[in-house]
């Protein structure tokens, strides 16, 4: 049978086709709603921080603060620690379970922002300055992880704005809810309300976020820690769910490694600013 160790429920990491899945309750739930009956999967639940084995090898999972349910993956093996970050960030997010430290030997982390250039803001002060702007705003933003984080924010900090989310997205809304994250006082997209509002915010995917390209009534902002959108857009809106410079710094002073593997990006810049400590970094 096929096992798979599933850090969290985005689909560059959970796929269908493995015959048993581990994961959290919430990455079960996601993986449910978005495959259903073409998973054929079994799954085995995992709690954080309540270790099982997998052969002779003993396996813990740890909150990764990426998104709800998202999880580090601490692999332990004749004496030696082996921790696998999955994505994850460090910037505080009351949408999902914080990032958790994890002392390791071995480290196996993500470095898609793994450059100097990355400090990625505070997502209130950016989200300020489009309140400011007294529009209705398009804001476009992954399904899973980001949309709910966003809607949080806006709810937090700016109540008196209505928030509308894109039918395909409450689901999702709906899953975070059910495991005890609540999203604030969001509201289903209803067309002609939201035309009516002086100043209003509507999250929707990426693929629905390409529908209003030339739509001049509203203020189009994509969600995301790169410079530049993919998407067709009036200006990018910097947030991200990724760990920036800081971030993966922060992560390597505290895992406290022997040893660095780096994936999901480019490495160099880690290598080069390690180049005379203790630890090896080896890119993959």
């Amino acid at each position: 049978m096929h096992r798979a160790l599933v850090s969290h429920a985005h689909g560059d990491h959970a796929v269908p086709n493995n015959g048993l899945v581990y994961c959290t309750a919430a990455t079960k739930a996601f993986m449910d709603h978005r495959h259903g009956l073409k998973l054929f999967t079994e799954f085995s639940v995992v709690k954080y921080g309540i270790p099982f084995l997998l052969n002779d090898v003993k396996v813990t999972y740890y909150p990764a603060g990426h998104m709800l349910g998202s999880a580090q993956i601490l692999m332990e093996y004749a004496g030696e620690r082996y921790l696998y970050t999955g994505d994850f960030k460090t910037q505080e997010d009351k949408s999902c379970e914080p990032f958790e430290y994890i002392k390791c030997d071995h480290l196996i982390t993500e470095t898609t922002f793994a450059s100097p250039e990355y400090e990625h803001p505070d997502p209130v002060s950016v989200l300020k300055e489009l309140v400011t702007e007294n529009v209705n705003v398009v804001i476009g933003a992954y399904a899973i992880g980001k949309a709910q984080r966003i809607a949080k924010v806006l709810s937090d900090f700016f109540p008196e704005i209505p928030v509308y989310v894109h039918p395909e997205i409450v689901p999702f809304n709906d899953i975070y809810s059910a495991h005890g994250f609540d999203l604030g006082q969001w509201k289903p997209y209803r067309r002609a309300e939201f035309k009516e509002q002086e100043q209003s915010f509507y999250i929707v995917s990426p693929s629905q976020f390409k529908r209003f390209s030339r739509n001049k009534n509203v203020l189009k902002v994509f969600a995301t820690g790169w410079k530049q959108s993919y998407y067709e857009c009036d200006r990018v809106l910097p947030i991200s769910d990724h760990a920036d410079w800081n971030g993966l710094l922060e992560l390597i002073k505290r895992a406290d490694p022997k040893k660095i593997y780096t994936v999901h990006g480019d490495g160099t810049f880690i290598k080069e600013h390690l180049k005379d400590s203790k630890i090896a970094v080896e890119i993959l």
